[in-house]
């Protein structure tokens, strides 16, 4: 019997339990949005840190087995301290650079993602290993979480937050682009339409939800439970996190 822990600082691990769940189907979830903490992205880390550690306490009283930093900024901020303090292993996200750099046909990559992830030492590492590769430009997608946390995935007002991060990208000639945060996949059929044909979208999630399931079979964690399914929770309300969860 096993129990994954998965949290967010609001519903955009949706888009990483997606993945996970397509992997892993007969596992038990606990899937926990810290919307009432939302968004991470301009926070310090130490009050990450702060919240990791609260809702990993959470989660493990719940009988979570390992947990999935659902999150590239608390992931950035918080998954080596929690990894040094908790003995369960934990599983986090990375803007996916490699691929992308790998993948580009122009040699100029666009990372979209969070203030938090884009200044992480972790994220201007693995950006380093590349730059002498390719370009990299990278763009805050501003107002992308709040968007997504008000279910609000379409429309004239999405389509223009949208566009105000996007179109920079493309003008700089990217013809990759990076989705550095887990609430962005779900704004990915509005941002497939403004993109010219041939442009490329990476999401980490299929890459996380495959090192997940090596990661617990190198712990020896089973990979089934008897009670498969997802239990949602929530620090505030957990409206926008059900109306999502019907979407995966």
């Amino acid at each position: 019997m096993a129990r994954i822990g998965i949290f967010d600082s609001g519903s955009g691990g949706l888009s990483v339990l997606r993945e996970i769940r397509k992997i892993l189907p007969d596992e038990r979830f606990i899937y926990y949005s810290d919307n009432a903490h939302c968004p991470y992205g301009e926070k310090p880390a130490s009050y990450i840190v702060e919240r990791g550690r609260a809702v990993t306490d959470l989660l493990l009283s719940k009988g979570a087995q390992a947990v999935v930093v659902a999150c590239n900024t608390a992931t950035a901020a918080a998954i080596a301290t929690l990894r040094a303090e908790y003995s369960v292993p934990f599983v986090g996200m990375e803007p996916a650079v490699k691929p992308a750099a790998t993948g580009t046909r122009s040699g100029v990559v666009g990372v979209l993602a969070t203030a938090g992830t884009l200044k992480a030492p972790k994220y201007l590492n693995t950006k380093g290993q590349y730059a002498d590769a390719v370009r990299i430009v990278e763009r805050v997608g501003q107002g992308f979480v709040e968007l997504v946390e008000s279910m609000e995935l379409d429309g004239a007002h999405a389509e223009a937050v949208v566009r105000s991060s996007l179109l920079p990208l493309l003008s700089e000639g990217a013809d990759t682009i990076v989705l550095g945060c887990t609430h962005y996949p779900f704004l990915l059929p509005l941002m497939r339409r403004i993109a010219p044909a041939g442009v490329n979208f990476i999401d980490p999630a299929p890459a996380v939800a495959r090192h997940l399931a090596d990661v617990l079979r190198e712990h020896g964690i089973a990979l089934s439970d008897p009670a498969p399914g997802v239990e949602l929770l929530a620090s505030g309300d957990d409206t926008t996190l059900k109306k999502l969860f019907t979407l995966i």
